[in-house]
This record gives structure tokens, sequence and C-alpha cells, in this order.
């Protein structure tokens, strides 16, 4: 069994010593950030930018055509979509498309744990755009991108672990590992990121049932929230007794008896999201 302690000084050292890189934004979305942060920036000029990449470009394009973003008329250039959809939601969007080129394995022996972690994100992201969507001090694109994130801390693990046979060969001990460190690493990662501390407490908390905190839900309750629902959908033995004394649950106000997949629209809203970010 490999000590965590030890697993999470030698990755920290790799990380310190650049043997082990953390995942970068791509230049297109640090620019993107920028550029709204400064708030006088045109949405001629956030397109310029967007447009500097061929692939993001094509998928925004899809995402402000698609059934959660699109109007009446068909979007079929960079700036009426910014237009429509705004630079706040653009700038979280294009983080979120981005985030699926981070999600990458370096080795094939590891590609299909990548895989499961994205899609396993999606489905987190996807439920928390619907479970922030009624929450008015909530944004549930901000919501959407806290759930994409929340396990990126997995990332340099995994990485660490191509060097560990015992790792790659014992799938449980491999996701006990991951959910001892990936809290931490995530939310290293984010704040190298510059991301706000409400998403980078969701990278470290997400795992942690007792979190609390003043106030309403925040992100980190959103996501929680989520994790568990899918849980449940997914284990059909799934204790929901317990869901009264999680912090989290009790925040976000859902009674435990409530699946949310069975809400009327929200399958469909949950089954776009998955679309645009699986296809």
């Amino acid at each position: 069994m490999i000590d965590e302690t030890q697993f999470l000084q030698k990755l920290n050292d790799a990380i310190d010593h650049n043997q082990i890189t953390l995942p970068t934004l791509p230049e297109v979305a640090l620019k993107v950030r920028d550029a709204v942060e400064r708030e006088q920036s045109s949405a001629n000029h956030i397109a310029e930018i967007i447009a500097s990449d061929a692939a993001l470009s094509t998928r925004l394009l899809q995402v402000a055509n698609s059934p959660l973003y699109r109007g009446r008329v068909a979007i079929d250039n960079l700036q009426m979509a910014v237009a429509r959809l705004g630079v706040r939601l653009v700038r979280s969007l294009v983080v979120s498309l981005i985030m699926r080129q981070i999600f990458q394995a370096t080795n094939d022996i590891l590609d299909n744990k990548f895989r499961q972690i994205w899609e396993e994100s999606v489905q987190i992201a996807a439920m928390s755009r619907v479970l922030a969507a009624n929450m008015d001090h909530l944004d549930k694109e901000q919501a959407m991108l806290a759930g994409l994130i929340h396990n990126i801390g997995a990332l340099p693990v995994l990485a660490m672990a191509e060097s560990h046979d015992e790792l790659l060969e014992d799938a449980r001990e491999l996701d006990r590992v991951i959910e001892a460190i990936a809290p931490q690493v995530g939310q290293r990662i984010l704040e190298m990121w510059d991301f706000p501390p409400s998403l980078s407490r969701v990278a470290a908390n997400f795992l942690n049932l007792e979190y609390t905190h003043d106030g309403e839900a925040d992100y980190v309750d959103i996501v929680q929230v989520a994790r568990l629902e899918a849980q449940m959908n997914d284990d059909s033995d799934f204790d929901t007794s317990i869901l009264p004394r999680i912090p989290a649950f009790v925040k976000v106000g859902l009674e435990p008896e409530v699946n949310i997949i069975e809400i009327e629209g929200v399958a469909d809203d949950i089954q776009n999201i998955e679309v645009m970010f699986l296809s």
C-alpha cells in the first residue's frame, strides 16, 4: 500500500523541480480572461482573441447555437456569439471548453482513467449548472466550471503514477491515492491559475462532506450535492438517510427523496451539457 503522505511529498518535490508539470491554461484562455477583467474590452476584441484558436472558435459557435444558449436566429460568426452570450459567460465557456484539452493522457495505460475522470467531471458539471440555476446568488456557468475543475488535482497524481507500477496494476489503490491527494494538488493548480477562492475551495473540499460555512450555499456545496445526486443515480442501494446530515445538502435545500434528474426538463439540460463536452 502506498503511503499517501510520502507520495504527496514526492509529487510536490517533483512539481517544485519541474519534473512534473502542472496543467496550464492555454494562452487564449488567459487572454480572454484578462480582457474580460479589464471590462472595457468590446465583444469584437474578445472575438478576435478567440479567433486565434480555430478549434475553440468552432466549439464556441456550436455552443452558441446549442439548445442551451441559442436564440431565434442562428449565429454564424464569433462577434455575434460573444454579443449574444455576453463577455462574462464567454469567459466561463472558453475555460470550460478548453478543459477537455487538459484532460489528456500521456500514457496509454492511464488513458482510460483520464477519460473516466473527464466524463465524471462533465456529469458533475451538468448537474452543478442545474442546481445553481435556481440560486440567484450563484452563477450557473461558474457552477458548471466548478464541476469541470473539481477533480483537476487528479491529473498530476496520474502523471506521478506512471512511475509506480503498483498503482498502475491496482485500480482501487490508485483511486485511494487520488482521493487522498487530489484535493490539495487541485487547490494548488487553481491558485496557480489565479482562479477565485470560490473555485479553488471546490478543488480543496469536494470530498469533505463535513465542509461548512456561514451564509448561503457556495460552489463547494453545489458540487458536493451534484456528486451525491450522481451517486444516487448510479447506486440503487444508496442510503439517502445520510443526506440531511450533510451540511452541503442542507444548504442547497433539496429534499432527500427528490432526484433532480426526474424534475421536468432537467434531464434534457444535463444531456445537452454532456453532449457539449463529450461529443
